[in-house]
């Protein structure tokens, strides 16, 4: 090949590289690794509204409109919009030493209903037995999957309020609050935890 079809070649190869820097990046150095693509952006779990919840609530638990606002604004004005909650039913009975058994549904945005069962055991001055239906507020939960764990009861966090308690629960940074029709001195009369679990456990520990 004489000098001037060199040139030609020369000069074509260059015309190539500048119309596309990525093959330039390639030629100048084959051991490069592609560029990644960008981080996904994972939206942060939605939370309900105040509003989302006073009818639900007021439903499933039978009490009035105004009886469900009150107690939902004392839980939100404390820890903020909840990221779900569990829907479900529970018996317990003690004579000092108390236990509780519970089921039902947790519900987070933009997800499938997951069941999720309870267990726990209780200590205090209570006596007596009962079974109600339970409307638990869950905050910082990200995933559902986090809610299976052990939640120690808060000292001092009970309160009754609109015929309904509420007490809470904390492990890491996620806060349980659980609500309960009817409950009254037995609420504030124990100590005590529960154990989240997908199926039920006659094991209590």
């Amino acid at each position: 090949m004489d000098r001037r079809a060199l040139i030609l070649a020369g000069l074509a190869t260059v015309s190539m590289l500048s119309a596309n820097p990525a093959l330039a990046a390639d030629q100048s150095d084959p051991t490069a690794l592609p560029t990644p693509d960008p981080k996904p952006n994972y939206k942060s779990t939605q939370t309900y509204a105040a509003g989302e919840l006073v009818n639900t609530l007021s439903d499933y638990m039978g009490v009035t409109a105004e009886s469900a606002g009150a107690v939902i604004e004392k839980t939100f004005k404390e820890n903020g919009q909840p990221t779900g909650y569990i829907a479900g039913e529970e018996g317990s009975g003690a004579i000092g030493f108390g236990l509780r058994y519970g089921r039902g549904l947790l519900y987070m945005k933009g997800r499938e209903p997951q069941p999720v069962a309870w267990q726990g055991p209780s200590i205090g001055w209570d006596l007596g037995g009962n079974a109600s239906r339970v409307f638990t507020l869950v905050y910082d939960l990200q995933y559902p999957d986090m809610i299976y764990r052990r939640f120690p009861g808060v000292d001092g966090s009970a309160y009754l309020i609109g015929g309904m308690g509420v007490n809470y629960q904390r492990a890491d940074d996620i806060t349980l609050a659980p609500i309960r029709a009817g409950v009254g001195l037995r609420l504030g009369a124990n100590v005590g935890y529960l154990s989240y679990s997908r199926k039920s456990k006659a094991w209590p520990f």
